[in-house]
């Protein structure tokens, strides 16, 4: 085993409960999760050497994994915008002024399962010629 090794060994487990079981260091098991990802790591491997179950450091790899599969999620749910423009076509006639009007209906469904549903809104719009 490295030096490396040892160091990250001597970290990882930071107490015990009162049933025996061992307390470890949020950041080293992220440091151990990071050297299991590199190419040609053996996970369990990685496990005998620092007195781990094998399965225990495949859970936390998969809730390192989960966790940031949230944070990619909300990142782009935090940089999504409020509003989105919706452009509304009207014709006209090319000379004198005219009133134009219609219903419009807008359905939109968003992620969170909630359904937007705005029907028969009234569009009026004035169009004047150009010169």
């Amino acid at each position: 085993m490295s030096d490396e090794m040892e160091e990250l060994v001597g970290r990882l487990v930071v107490g015990r409960k009162r049933d025996g079981h061992k307390v470890f260091h949020e950041r080293v098991k992220a440091e151990l999760v990071t050297l299991c990802a590199k190419s040609g790591a053996s996970v369990s491997k990685l496990a005998r050497e620092c007195d781990l179950n094998a399965n225990q450091l495949s859970r936390w790899i998969w809730e390192h994994e989960q966790g940031r599969q949230r944070a990619v999620v909300a990142r782009s749910v935090a940089t999504r915008e409020a509003f989105v423009e919706l452009p509304v076509m009207a014709t006209a006639a090319s000379s004198g002024v005219e009133e134009s009007s219609g219903a419009m209906s807008v359905q939109a469904w968003l992620p969170n399962g909630v359904v937007v549903d705005v029907r028969g809104v009234e569009l009026r719009q004035t169009v004047e010629p150009t010169d």
